[in-house]
Protein backbone atom coordinates (compact mmCIF):
# COMPACT_ATOMS: atom_id res chain seq x y z
CA UNK A 1 0.00 0.00 0.00
CA UNK A 2 1.15 3.71 -0.75
CA UNK A 3 1.95 6.20 1.83
CA UNK A 4 -1.41 8.78 2.39
CA UNK A 5 -2.55 11.25 4.59
CA UNK A 6 -6.72 11.03 5.16
CA UNK A 7 -8.51 14.17 6.39
CA UNK A 8 -12.32 14.62 5.94
CA UNK A 9 -13.84 16.99 8.26
CA UNK A 10 -17.38 16.89 6.53
CA UNK A 11 -20.34 16.46 9.32
CA UNK A 12 -22.67 13.94 7.75
CA UNK A 13 -26.62 13.97 8.65
CA UNK A 14 -28.11 10.99 7.01
CA UNK A 15 -32.03 10.04 7.39
CA UNK A 16 -35.62 11.17 6.95
CA UNK A 17 -37.32 14.08 8.45
CA UNK A 18 -33.72 15.75 9.49
CA UNK A 19 -33.85 18.93 7.85
CA UNK A 20 -35.17 21.25 11.28
CA UNK A 21 -31.37 20.48 12.80
CA UNK A 22 -30.69 22.86 9.95
CA UNK A 23 -30.57 25.65 12.76
CA UNK A 24 -28.29 24.18 15.12
CA UNK A 25 -25.40 23.35 12.23
CA UNK A 26 -25.41 26.68 10.53
CA UNK A 27 -22.80 28.06 13.05
CA UNK A 28 -24.26 30.35 15.17
CA UNK A 29 -21.73 33.41 13.99
CA UNK A 30 -23.03 33.28 10.79
CA UNK A 31 -25.86 35.41 10.29
CA UNK A 32 -25.81 36.40 6.27
CA UNK A 33 -26.35 32.92 4.78
CA UNK A 34 -26.49 33.03 0.89
CA UNK A 35 -28.95 30.07 -0.37
CA UNK A 36 -27.83 28.95 -3.81
CA UNK A 37 -29.86 26.62 -5.85
CA UNK A 38 -30.25 25.31 -9.78
CA UNK A 39 -33.36 25.68 -11.89
CA UNK A 40 -36.44 24.88 -10.21
CA UNK A 41 -36.93 21.46 -8.65
CA UNK A 42 -36.04 22.81 -6.01
CA UNK A 43 -38.13 25.43 -5.73
CA UNK A 44 -40.92 23.45 -7.03
CA UNK A 45 -40.45 20.89 -4.72
CA UNK A 46 -40.85 23.45 -1.25
CA UNK A 47 -37.40 22.49 -0.26
CA UNK A 48 -36.77 26.31 -0.66
CA UNK A 49 -39.43 27.27 1.57
CA UNK A 50 -38.57 24.81 4.38
CA UNK A 51 -35.04 26.32 4.34
CA UNK A 52 -36.25 30.08 4.30
CA UNK A 53 -38.53 28.83 7.57
CA UNK A 54 -36.04 27.28 9.45
CA UNK A 55 -33.38 29.57 9.13
CA UNK A 56 -35.72 33.13 9.17
CA UNK A 57 -34.13 36.10 9.12
CA UNK A 58 -30.08 34.93 8.52
CA UNK A 59 -30.82 34.63 5.02
CA UNK A 60 -29.74 37.42 3.56
CA UNK A 61 -29.74 36.35 -0.52
CA UNK A 62 -30.29 33.88 -2.84
CA UNK A 63 -28.80 32.56 -6.06
CA UNK A 64 -30.52 30.24 -8.20
CA UNK A 65 -30.21 28.97 -11.80
CA UNK A 66 -27.03 26.88 -11.85
CA UNK A 67 -27.53 24.58 -14.36
CA UNK A 68 -26.31 21.23 -15.27
CA UNK A 69 -22.25 21.47 -15.59
CA UNK A 70 -22.03 25.01 -14.31
CA UNK A 71 -20.24 27.03 -16.01
CA UNK A 72 -18.22 30.21 -15.04
CA UNK A 73 -20.35 33.42 -16.39
CA UNK A 74 -23.22 31.86 -13.94
CA UNK A 75 -20.93 31.84 -10.83
CA UNK A 76 -19.47 35.16 -11.95
CA UNK A 77 -23.04 36.59 -11.22
CA UNK A 78 -23.59 34.26 -8.41
CA UNK A 79 -19.96 36.24 -6.82
CA UNK A 80 -21.31 39.19 -7.44
CA UNK A 81 -24.37 38.72 -5.27
CA UNK A 82 -22.53 36.58 -2.32
CA UNK A 83 -20.24 40.04 -2.20
CA UNK A 84 -23.35 42.72 -2.43
CA UNK A 85 -24.76 40.77 0.41
CA UNK A 86 -21.67 40.30 2.48
CA UNK A 87 -22.19 36.97 2.86
CA UNK A 88 -20.70 34.93 5.58
CA UNK A 89 -22.41 30.87 4.82
CA UNK A 90 -23.34 29.42 1.80
CA UNK A 91 -25.86 26.88 1.66
CA UNK A 92 -25.64 24.38 -1.53
CA UNK A 93 -29.30 22.84 -2.14
CA UNK A 94 -29.26 20.58 -5.05
CA UNK A 95 -27.06 18.12 -6.82
CA UNK A 96 -23.25 17.85 -7.91
CA UNK A 97 -23.70 20.89 -10.04
CA UNK A 98 -25.16 23.19 -7.39
CA UNK A 99 -22.76 21.73 -4.90
CA UNK A 100 -19.75 22.26 -7.32
CA UNK A 101 -20.39 25.66 -8.04
CA UNK A 102 -21.24 26.62 -4.41
CA UNK A 103 -17.62 25.78 -3.58
CA UNK A 104 -15.95 27.85 -6.33
CA UNK A 105 -17.97 30.87 -5.66
CA UNK A 106 -16.94 29.92 -1.80
CA UNK A 107 -13.22 30.18 -3.26
CA UNK A 108 -13.75 32.83 -5.98
CA UNK A 109 -16.14 35.55 -4.58
CA UNK A 110 -12.97 37.72 -3.76
CA UNK A 111 -11.28 37.74 -6.66
CA UNK A 112 -11.51 39.31 -10.01
CA UNK A 113 -13.08 37.80 -13.35
CA UNK A 114 -9.69 37.54 -15.22
CA UNK A 115 -7.33 36.77 -11.99
CA UNK A 116 -9.76 33.69 -11.37
CA UNK A 117 -10.73 32.60 -14.87
CA UNK A 118 -6.52 32.03 -15.79
CA UNK A 119 -6.19 30.43 -12.30
CA UNK A 120 -9.58 28.29 -13.30
CA UNK A 121 -7.91 27.30 -16.94
CA UNK A 122 -4.50 26.75 -15.65
CA UNK A 123 -6.03 24.28 -12.80
CA UNK A 124 -4.63 26.42 -9.79
CA UNK A 125 -7.77 27.29 -7.70
CA UNK A 126 -6.48 25.06 -5.24
CA UNK A 127 -2.67 26.01 -5.38
CA UNK A 128 -3.37 29.42 -5.55
CA UNK A 129 -6.26 30.46 -3.40
CA UNK A 130 -5.74 30.33 0.26
CA UNK A 131 -9.33 31.89 1.73
CA UNK A 132 -12.92 30.78 1.29
CA UNK A 133 -16.46 30.96 2.62
CA UNK A 134 -17.65 28.47 4.55
CA UNK A 135 -20.57 26.27 3.03
CA UNK A 136 -22.87 23.83 4.08
CA UNK A 137 -24.94 21.30 1.70
CA UNK A 138 -28.27 19.49 1.29
CA UNK A 139 -27.89 16.76 -1.47
CA UNK A 140 -30.82 16.18 -3.35
CA UNK A 141 -29.12 14.23 -6.34
CA UNK A 142 -27.25 10.82 -5.32
CA UNK A 143 -24.02 10.77 -8.26
CA UNK A 144 -20.71 13.48 -7.38
CA UNK A 145 -20.05 12.79 -3.98
CA UNK A 146 -19.37 16.43 -3.79
CA UNK A 147 -21.40 16.43 -0.72
CA UNK A 148 -18.40 14.96 0.97
CA UNK A 149 -14.92 15.72 -0.76
CA UNK A 150 -13.42 18.98 -1.82
CA UNK A 151 -13.26 19.28 -5.08
CA UNK A 152 -16.19 20.61 -7.99
CA UNK A 153 -15.88 20.91 -11.95
CA UNK A 154 -16.54 24.27 -13.52
CA UNK A 155 -17.51 24.66 -17.46
CA UNK A 156 -16.00 27.81 -19.83
CA UNK A 157 -16.79 27.46 -23.47
CA UNK A 158 -15.18 24.28 -24.59
CA UNK A 159 -14.08 22.48 -21.62
CA UNK A 160 -14.45 21.34 -18.19
CA UNK A 161 -12.19 22.17 -15.61
CA UNK A 162 -11.13 20.45 -12.43
CA UNK A 163 -10.70 22.10 -8.84
CA UNK A 164 -9.95 20.99 -5.28
CA UNK A 165 -9.03 22.58 -2.02
CA UNK A 166 -8.96 21.43 1.35
CA UNK A 167 -11.26 25.18 2.19
CA UNK A 168 -14.00 23.71 0.67
CA UNK A 169 -15.06 20.80 2.34
CA UNK A 170 -18.79 21.47 3.53
CA UNK A 171 -18.59 21.52 7.32
CA UNK A 172 -21.77 19.09 6.82
CA UNK A 173 -24.27 17.45 4.53
CA UNK A 174 -27.98 16.59 5.10
CA UNK A 175 -28.28 13.38 2.97
CA UNK A 176 -32.30 12.64 3.11
CA UNK A 177 -33.08 10.06 0.59
CA UNK A 178 -36.39 10.91 0.14
CA UNK A 179 -35.52 14.25 -1.06
CA UNK A 180 -34.18 12.07 -4.07
CA UNK A 181 -38.14 10.22 -4.83
CA UNK A 182 -38.87 12.66 -7.08
CA UNK A 183 -36.16 12.90 -9.47
CA UNK A 184 -35.97 12.07 -12.94
CA UNK A 185 -35.58 8.60 -14.00
CA UNK A 186 -32.53 9.58 -16.29
CA UNK A 187 -30.73 11.32 -13.49
CA UNK A 188 -31.01 8.34 -11.17
CA UNK A 189 -29.56 6.79 -13.83
CA UNK A 190 -26.89 9.00 -14.32
CA UNK A 191 -25.92 9.03 -10.78
CA UNK A 192 -25.66 5.23 -10.62
CA UNK A 193 -22.91 5.43 -13.64
CA UNK A 194 -21.11 8.36 -12.26
CA UNK A 195 -20.84 7.00 -8.91
CA UNK A 196 -19.78 3.21 -10.15
CA UNK A 197 -16.80 5.13 -12.21
CA UNK A 198 -15.58 7.36 -9.35
CA UNK A 199 -14.90 3.81 -7.73
CA UNK A 200 -13.17 2.07 -10.98
CA UNK A 201 -11.31 4.53 -11.47
CA UNK A 202 -9.51 4.52 -7.97
CA UNK A 203 -9.48 0.81 -7.98
CA UNK A 204 -9.41 -0.67 -11.70
CA UNK A 205 -5.48 0.96 -11.96
CA UNK A 206 -2.48 -1.19 -10.13
CA UNK A 207 -2.30 -3.79 -7.52
CA UNK A 208 -0.47 -2.13 -4.77
CA UNK A 209 -1.54 -4.97 -1.87
CA UNK A 210 -4.72 -2.11 -0.61
CA UNK A 211 -7.39 -5.11 0.74
CA UNK A 212 -9.37 -2.61 2.67
CA UNK A 213 -9.63 -0.89 -0.44
CA UNK A 214 -10.42 -3.21 -2.87
CA UNK A 215 -13.28 -5.09 -0.79
CA UNK A 216 -14.88 -1.86 -0.11
CA UNK A 217 -14.72 -1.07 -3.96
CA UNK A 218 -15.76 -4.48 -4.34
CA UNK A 219 -18.31 -4.11 -2.20
CA UNK A 220 -19.95 -0.91 -3.18
CA UNK A 221 -19.64 -2.13 -7.06
CA UNK A 222 -21.99 -5.05 -6.23
CA UNK A 223 -24.12 -3.12 -4.52
CA UNK A 224 -24.88 -0.39 -6.77
CA UNK A 225 -25.40 -3.52 -9.80
CA UNK A 226 -27.74 -5.03 -7.49
CA UNK A 227 -29.94 -1.79 -6.74
CA UNK A 228 -29.27 0.12 -9.13
CA UNK A 229 -32.11 -0.62 -11.73
CA UNK A 230 -34.37 -1.46 -8.40
CA UNK A 231 -34.32 2.14 -7.25
CA UNK A 232 -35.25 3.42 -10.85
CA UNK A 233 -38.26 1.00 -10.96
CA UNK A 234 -39.07 1.41 -7.24
CA UNK A 235 -38.08 5.26 -6.42
CA UNK A 236 -39.62 5.49 -3.25
CA UNK A 237 -38.59 2.22 -1.82
CA UNK A 238 -36.66 3.97 1.01
CA UNK A 239 -33.76 1.43 1.88
CA UNK A 240 -32.90 0.84 -2.00
CA UNK A 241 -32.55 4.55 -2.61
CA UNK A 242 -30.69 4.84 1.00
CA UNK A 243 -28.18 2.60 0.08
CA UNK A 244 -27.85 4.63 -3.30
CA UNK A 245 -27.27 7.83 -1.28
CA UNK A 246 -24.78 6.62 0.54
CA UNK A 247 -23.02 4.31 -1.84
CA UNK A 248 -22.86 7.35 -4.13
CA UNK A 249 -21.14 9.66 -0.95
CA UNK A 250 -18.52 6.62 0.05
CA UNK A 251 -17.50 5.96 -4.19
CA UNK A 252 -15.89 9.46 -4.44
CA UNK A 253 -14.90 11.20 -0.56
CA UNK A 254 -11.28 9.83 -0.46
CA UNK A 255 -11.64 6.75 1.45
CA UNK A 256 -11.82 4.15 -1.21
CA UNK A 257 -8.82 5.88 -2.64
CA UNK A 258 -6.06 6.16 -0.41
CA UNK A 259 -2.87 4.66 -0.87
CA UNK A 260 -3.74 3.26 -4.49
CA UNK A 261 -2.71 5.03 -7.16
CA UNK A 262 -6.24 6.17 -9.28
CA UNK A 263 -6.54 6.84 -12.97
CA UNK A 264 -9.36 9.57 -14.41
CA UNK A 265 -8.67 9.14 -18.25
CA UNK A 266 -11.84 8.00 -18.35
CA UNK A 267 -13.49 11.44 -16.40
CA UNK A 268 -11.34 13.73 -18.73
CA UNK A 269 -12.66 12.31 -21.87
CA UNK A 270 -15.94 12.26 -20.82
CA UNK A 271 -15.92 15.79 -19.46
CA UNK A 272 -14.37 16.80 -23.05
CA UNK A 273 -17.18 14.91 -24.26
CA UNK A 274 -20.14 16.78 -22.50
CA UNK A 275 -18.58 19.93 -22.73
CA UNK A 276 -18.65 19.57 -26.81
CA UNK A 277 -21.84 17.88 -27.42
CA UNK A 278 -24.00 18.20 -24.24
CA UNK A 279 -24.39 14.75 -23.57
CA UNK A 280 -24.34 14.13 -19.26
CA UNK A 281 -21.44 13.31 -17.61
CA UNK A 282 -22.72 9.93 -17.14
CA UNK A 283 -23.73 9.18 -20.44
CA UNK A 284 -20.61 10.11 -21.74
CA UNK A 285 -18.69 7.92 -19.02
CA UNK A 286 -21.01 4.85 -20.01
CA UNK A 287 -19.49 5.44 -23.37
CA UNK A 288 -15.94 6.20 -22.62
CA UNK A 289 -15.44 3.40 -20.28
CA UNK A 290 -15.89 0.52 -22.43
CA UNK A 291 -14.04 1.52 -25.00
CA UNK A 292 -11.03 2.23 -22.24
CA UNK A 293 -10.84 -0.93 -20.85
CA UNK A 294 -10.90 -2.50 -24.12
CA UNK A 295 -7.85 -0.25 -25.75
CA UNK A 296 -5.82 -0.68 -21.54
CA UNK A 297 -7.10 -4.25 -21.38
CA UNK A 298 -3.19 -5.12 -21.05
CA UNK A 299 -1.66 -2.02 -18.82
CA UNK A 300 -4.90 -3.25 -16.72
CA UNK A 301 -5.37 -6.70 -16.82
CA UNK A 302 -4.70 -8.09 -14.01
CA UNK A 303 -7.09 -5.30 -12.09
CA UNK A 304 -9.73 -6.28 -14.82
CA UNK A 305 -9.53 -9.92 -13.97
CA UNK A 306 -9.90 -9.23 -10.26
CA UNK A 307 -12.80 -6.62 -11.04
CA UNK A 308 -14.68 -9.35 -12.93
CA UNK A 309 -14.10 -11.99 -10.73
CA UNK A 310 -15.45 -10.53 -7.49
CA UNK A 311 -17.75 -7.99 -8.93
CA UNK A 312 -19.47 -9.89 -12.23
CA UNK A 313 -18.26 -13.49 -11.01
CA UNK A 314 -16.58 -14.09 -14.07
CA UNK A 315 -14.10 -16.96 -13.34
CA UNK A 316 -14.24 -19.46 -16.47
CA UNK A 317 -11.97 -19.19 -19.75
CA UNK A 318 -8.76 -17.72 -20.90
CA UNK A 319 -7.57 -14.37 -19.57
CA UNK A 320 -7.90 -12.57 -23.29
CA UNK A 321 -12.00 -14.08 -22.94
CA UNK A 322 -12.92 -13.23 -19.45
CA UNK A 323 -11.83 -9.63 -20.20
CA UNK A 324 -13.99 -9.66 -23.61
CA UNK A 325 -16.64 -10.86 -20.77
CA UNK A 326 -15.86 -8.37 -18.31
CA UNK A 327 -16.16 -5.53 -20.48
CA UNK A 328 -19.16 -6.35 -22.05
CA UNK A 329 -20.96 -6.98 -18.46
CA UNK A 330 -20.41 -3.50 -17.70
CA UNK A 331 -21.41 -2.36 -20.98
CA UNK A 332 -24.74 -4.55 -20.07
CA UNK A 333 -24.81 -2.59 -16.33
CA UNK A 334 -25.05 0.95 -17.90
CA UNK A 335 -27.40 -0.56 -20.76
CA UNK A 336 -29.88 -1.92 -18.23
CA UNK A 337 -30.16 1.47 -16.92
CA UNK A 338 -31.66 2.54 -19.89
CA UNK A 339 -27.84 4.12 -20.91
CA UNK A 340 -26.32 4.17 -24.60
CA UNK A 341 -22.63 2.81 -24.65
CA UNK A 342 -21.33 3.54 -27.96
CA UNK A 343 -20.89 6.86 -29.95
CA UNK A 344 -23.05 5.64 -32.94
CA UNK A 345 -25.74 5.19 -30.26
CA UNK A 346 -25.68 9.10 -30.53
CA UNK A 347 -25.51 9.59 -34.21
CA UNK A 348 -21.56 10.57 -33.67
CA UNK A 349 -18.44 9.51 -35.31
CA UNK A 350 -15.19 10.19 -36.62
CA UNK A 351 -16.49 13.77 -37.45
CA UNK A 352 -17.19 13.60 -33.26
CA UNK A 353 -13.90 12.14 -31.88
CA UNK A 354 -11.98 14.92 -33.96
CA UNK A 355 -13.52 17.73 -32.42
CA UNK A 356 -13.34 16.29 -29.03
CA UNK A 357 -9.26 15.63 -30.11
CA UNK A 358 -9.05 19.08 -30.95
CA UNK A 359 -10.68 20.18 -27.55
CA UNK A 360 -8.22 17.88 -25.33
CA UNK A 361 -5.36 19.32 -27.02
CA UNK A 362 -6.12 22.98 -26.65
CA UNK A 363 -5.91 22.02 -22.90
CA UNK A 364 -3.09 19.52 -22.57
CA UNK A 365 -5.21 16.63 -21.76
CA UNK A 366 -3.93 13.34 -22.07
CA UNK A 367 -1.67 11.67 -24.81
CA UNK A 368 -3.00 12.38 -28.06
CA UNK A 369 -2.62 9.54 -29.85
CA UNK A 370 -3.73 7.29 -26.89
CA UNK A 371 -6.96 9.45 -26.58
CA UNK A 372 -7.54 8.86 -30.31
CA UNK A 373 -7.61 4.95 -29.58
CA UNK A 374 -9.87 5.06 -27.25
CA UNK A 375 -12.49 7.63 -28.80
CA UNK A 376 -12.30 5.59 -31.64
CA UNK A 377 -13.03 2.34 -29.67
CA UNK A 378 -16.08 3.82 -28.32
CA UNK A 379 -17.60 4.27 -32.20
Amino acid sequence: MLDFEYYNPTRIIFGKDRLSELISVVPSDSTKVVLVYGQGSATRSGLVDRVKSILGNRIVGEFSGIEANPHFSTLVKGMKLINDCEADFLLAIGGGSVMDGTKFMALGSQYEYDDLLELLLSYRVGDEIHSALPLGVICTLPATGSEMNSGGVISHEDGKFYFNSPLVFPQFSFLDPSLTFTLPREQVANGIIDAFVHIIEGYVTKNVEARFQDRACEGLLRTLIEIGRKTMDNPEDYDTRANLVWCSTMALNGMLAVGTPEDWRGHMLGHMLTACYGIDHGKSLAVVMPALWSVARDEKRDRILQFGERVFDVTDGDEDMRIDRIIEKMRLFFESLGVKTRFRDYDMAQDEVEVILTGLEKYGQGHPEWNREVLEAAI
